[in-house]
């Protein structure tokens, strides 16, 4: 799977989780909270979703990503 993948698959379940937000313009370093309008519990539901699309689980005790890459790097390095 490539970080490509990743990033449209994200911003399908950004579209979902965030449905008046405007991903047209969303990139790799685009943040998650002070772009997007990212807030814990939406945070919580993003988590969730991409765990289950991608088939995989964040570790536990690390930071939570700040940014689309971020995230993208996370699922790629919980696949590996």
């Amino acid at each position: 799977m490539t970080r490509d993948v990743v990033f449209e698959g994200l911003k399908e379940i950004l579209a979902v989780v965030r449905p008046n937000t405007d991903l047209s313009t969303a990139t790799y370093n685009t943040e998650l909270v002070r772009e997007l309008g990212v807030d814990s519990l939406t945070m919580m539901l993003l988590s969730l979703a991409v765990e289950d699309k991608f088939k995989m689980q964040f570790p536990a005790g690390e930071a939570a990503p700040t940014t689309v890459g971020q995230v993208c790097d996370a699922v790629l390095k919980a696949l590996s």
